[in-house]
């Protein structure tokens, strides 16, 4: 099977219980927000030119966009398939797992392994996806995780491994 080269990668189809549930509230509001902006965009086209009409032309770019993430949404979410369930080896690392690592200047950091669809890296969100969420699954603590990033290779250590957040 064969694949044109502007392909992307398949995104893993798993996602938390609350990760699908802030999907299912990000589609009801953008339908929301779709009824506002069409409001809005009938006014404005209602002003007469349209060409030279920064609110016509503002509004069509935001029903866009709207409409382009209500498309993604109604496409990848019967798609996914929600994890809600702590695996029987609590002490490996696997979907929902947090994690935390020590790096080479015994730095620590703790993330929790999620779908593609949930990721935040600001709330220590990383997608099972990510090269270092590949490098730790199945790992556990004590472990070392030596992930190949574009400047080399870094080394981590598994201090901790819980599901108590799931």
């Amino acid at each position: 099977m064969s694949h044109s080269g502007n392909s992307k990668p398949v995104k893993s189809p798993y996602i938390t219980a609350a990760g699908y549930k802030m999907l299912e509230a990000e589609a009801r509001g953008l339908w929301k927000r779709r009824a506002e902006v069409t409001r809005a965009l009938a006014a404005a086209a209602a002003e007469g030119d349209r060409s030279e009409n920064a609110e016509y032309i503002y509004r069509k770019k935001e029903l866009r966009e709207i409409d382009r993430r209500i498309r993604y949404l109604q496409k990848r979410m019967p798609d996914l398939r929600i994890v809600d369930s702590i695996p029987a080896d609590r002490a490996r690392v696997f979907f929902g797992a947090w994690v935390t690592l020590s790096d080479e200047q015994d730095i620590d950091t703790a993330f929790r392994i999620v779908g593609p669809d949930e990721l935040d890296p600001k709330r220590g969100l990383i997608s099972m996806d990510a090269p270092l969420a590949k490098a730790m699954m199945g790992r556990t603590v004590d472990d070392e995780v030596i992930v190949r990033t574009p400047g080399g290779h870094k080394r981590y250590w598994i201090l901790e491994v819980n599901y108590e957040a799931f």
